[in-house]
């Protein structure tokens, strides 16, 4: 009955993700697919504590209360700004919690083994172990094999969630960095790593999992460290890929079908999501996988001009004169929390009879769908956000551009200079329009450290100062 009862409710939840995962394809959509996956996964975890092998109620619940508290005080406390580093930590969390159930069922493996000689204590096993205890020996190489990979894969997800929450949140230096010996290092731990794979797979040794495991950490840490700042939104969704497929992976393990389901969703997901996102930044996805780009291939072009301060009035004056306005998001916005008076200054502009719309990069923030998010929850019409491929046409026919926060998406180094770390990549080409408008904190570099020709051009000027206090001296002026 128990288990019926819990194959159905893992076939009600893998049908509510699947649908969860589709609906958040679409912003229109998104607020009731994030319901279908809390639905879903409430669901699965209730039909895991009622199925078989199920046991430690009370240690189960009151972990489930520590965790459910845990989560809820972080969702009160971190900002839209903290979610890029937070889905990170998150990401880590999956990894370190696959290589825990992957030495657990190791442990259960050496400990069954050795029951061979005692039927009596065979038989009186429960839960994983009398599983493991009635496999044939081909199942237990296919289970040593599955324990192996759930392990390596959540190792280097495990440290490379760390090294990325620590560049994003800017408590590691989000420059490429890698140890001398470049990719011969990851090459090199990821061969030893199979050796250890077959001697594992011979003799269950338990010496040979802990030298992967570190050998795992140590790839996850390298291959993070070697990405630079630019490409930070495309490491985030290939972790979420590494934390599927390691969940997958433990659910081989632990024949919960539910899991493999839900590892393979996250897994494929999001190497599709970095696939689609290294195409935007004209990156090889092989190239990613290996953590071997963010760098520079050699000096970069010498930027001539200055940059022109424009104050307050100048901008509203040219808002008002204009007939069309593009407005370009960026992660600037998110930190100084501008999007409600970004939203403000939309709705009187379309009041006035203006075409404002948004351009929005498939990478701008620090999280792909970041600023849309932003918009979203600042009640910004969707049918005005458009993407790069939608808008980049329409630039030379703009009046106003207002870069608000943003820096290599918009960085004219990408088409015009072969040795910028950005080379190829796709751009939103802004500096075509009549007027740009920067609004910066300040003359430094964004979050990649790559100068931005944009700024000195003639046709833009900087709006120096706290994106939502220049916004909101703009709003009185606009009528």
């Amino acid at each position: 009955m128990a288990y019926g009862f819990t194959t159905a409710a893992y076939v009600v939840a893998a049908v509510l993700f699947i649908q969860s995962l589709g609906g958040l394809s679409g912003q229109e959509s998104a607020k009731r697919a994030v319901w279908y996956g809390i639905v879903g996964m409430a669901l699965a975890v209730v039909a895991t504590l009622m199925g078989p092998g199920a046991g430690n109620w009370l240690i189960s619940l009151v972990m489930i209360a520590v965790g459910g508290g845990i989560g809820w005080v972080v969702a009160q406390r971190v900002q839209m700004t903290e979610m890029p580093q937070l889905v990170a930590a998150m990401h880590s969390l999956v990894g370190l919690a696959a290589v825990f159930i992957g030495y657990n069922g190791h442990i259960e493996v050496v400990r069954v083994a050795g029951l061979h000689d005692n039927p009596e204590a065979l038989a009186s096993l429960v839960g994983f172990a009398a599983t493991v205890a009635h496999k044939t020996a081909a199942e237990l190489s296919v289970l040593k094999i599955e324990i192996f990979l759930g392990v390596f894969i959540g190792a280097v997800t495990f440290t490379g969630s760390v090294i990325a929450y620590g560049k994003l949140a800017g408590k590691v230096d989000g420059k490429a960095k890698k140890l001398p010996g470049g990719h011969m290092l990851n090459a090199g731990a990821a061969l030893l790593s199979l050796l250890l794979l077959i001697l594992y797979f011979q003799s269950a040794s338990s010496w040979s999992l802990i030298l992967m495991t570190l050998l795992a950490f140590f790839i996850g840490y390298h291959l993070i460290m070697g990405i630079g700042g630019a490409d930070m939104p495309v490491v985030v969704s290939m972790l979420n890929s590494y934390s599927g497929w390691a969940a997958a992976a433990i659910g081989f393990s632990l024949s919960n079908d539910l899991l493999i389901v839900v590892g393979a969703l996250v897994g494929s997901s999001g190497a599709i999501l970095s696939y689609i996102m290294c195409k935007a930044m004209n990156r090889s996805f092989i190239s990613v996988i290996l953590g071997g780009f963010g760098g520079t291939t050699g000096p970069a072009m010498e930027i001539t001009g200055e940059q022109i301060a424009i104050d307050a009035d100048g901008v509203a004056s040219a808002l008002n004169d204009a007939d069309s306005v593009i407005i370009v998001p960026g992660y600037g916005m998110a930190v100084a929390q501008a999007q409600q008076s970004v939203s403000e200054l939309t709705r009187k502009l379309r009041a006035k009879g203006k075409n404002v719309r948004f351009a929005i990069h498939p990478v701008a923030g620090r999280l792909p769908g970041h600023m849309n998010v932003l918009l979203a929850e600042a009640k910004v019409p969707y049918d005005i956000v458009l993407e790069m491929d939608e808008i980049n046409e329409d630039f030379p026919e703009t009046d106003v551009v207002i870069v608000i926060g943003s820096n290599d998406i918009v960085n004219p180094a990408a088409q015009e200079d072969p040795n910028s770390p950005i080379a190829g990549m796709p751009v939103l080409e802004v500096w075509k329009a009549k007027q740009v408008f920067v609004s910066k904190r300040g003359q430094g570099t964004g979050y990649s450290g790559i100068e931005n020709p944009l700024f000195f051009k003639d046709n833009t000027r900087m709006f120096y100062g706290d994106a939502k206090k220049s916004i909101d001296q703009l709003l009185p002026m606009v009528e």
